[in-house]
């Protein structure tokens, strides 16, 4: 382990159900991205997929003790992540797509600016009551998105609720159930991901409401399912295939011997389709 060893290959490990990685577009765009970009160079993914960060430092000690990858790309960033130590106790080259730990190179996504303009379409057509569902609430983009969400809804003077899901299609349908079954549900919903925002859209009909005259609906990365849904989502939009490019060409810099700074994404911006207007009459503000 003393001396640098190449390969032709960059190791990412998705610790999450691999059930929820077949429906989920987004990494499947992300790769893709990266594969393009490494593709060039001759290199290739490794990708593992597994069940919790204990087993994804399992791959990470076989992959080092195996001489498998040159470098890794880690995805989301936990708080008290164990894993940025791990690597470099391994001496694994990592690229983080998200918000580093410091000193580590990046690739950002500006989840703050995002998040305002989320809540910025919202309040300028008059909602008054906005909720989220939120990915898990260990992740550090998580907590980014809801503090940024929770300051923009202090600013606006408006009322904001989070409440937390896990990316799933059971997640998004039945946290939108019970928000819509509150004493004051909200007028609009604004979900961390494709998959869930299209559950919920199905859950908001089921209960009778209307989408967008009684509920307006924002999803977080936009996808084919959310073009293909009825009436289409409005979405935050990011390139997820440029994302994952930048996050290959990071990884090149570094496995070349280069320096790979801390880069950033554009903010998202909102693609307005069928699921947001005005609320009822009655929740308009003045």
């Amino acid at each position: 382990m003393d001396e640098p060893w190449r390969t032709s290959a960059v190791g990412l490990v998705l610790a999450r159900p691999p059930r929820l990685l077949g429906t989920e577009p987004f990494f499947m765009e992300f790769i893709a991205g990266i594969e393009e970009r490494l593709a060039a160079q001759g290199r290739s993914v490794l990708l593992h997929v597994v069940a919790h960060h204990t087993a994804e430092i399992d791959a990470y000690r076989r992959w080092a003790r195996q001489r498998l990858v040159d470098a890794v790309v880690l995805v989301n960033p936990s708080v008290d992540d164990a894993r940025p130590a791990v690597l470099r106790e391994l001496r694994l080259p990592v690229v983080v797509a998200g918000e580093p730990a410091e000193g580590t190179p990046a690739v950002r996504r500006d989840d703050v600016g995002s998040m305002r303009a989320a809540l910025a379409h919202l309040v300028g057509l008059g909602h008054r009551r906005i909720a989220r569902i939120s990915g898990p609430g260990a992740l550090v983009h998580t907590r980014t998105r809801t503090a940024a969400m929770l300051t923009a809804a202090a600013d606006a003077a408006v009322e904001a609720v989070v409440v937390e899901g896990d990316y799933s299609e059971e997640a998004g349908a039945r946290l939108t159930a019970q928000l819509m079954t509150g004493s004051e549900p909200p007028t609009a919903i604004v979900y961390d991901n494709d998959l869930m925002a299209v559950a919920g859209l199905h859950a908001v009909k089921e209960s009778g409401r209307r989408v967008p005259g009684d509920v307006s609906l924002i999803a977080w990365d936009d996808s084919s399912l959310c073009r293909l849904a009825s009436p289409a989502l409005t979405t935050m939009s990011l390139d997820v295939h440029t994302f994952g490019e930048l996050v290959g060409e990071s990884v090149l810099r570094l496995v070349d011997g280069g320096a790979a700074p801390v880069r950033w994404c554009a903010t998202e911006t909102v693609v307005v389709r069928g699921t947001t207007a005005p609320p009822p009459a009655p929740h308009r503000s003045a």
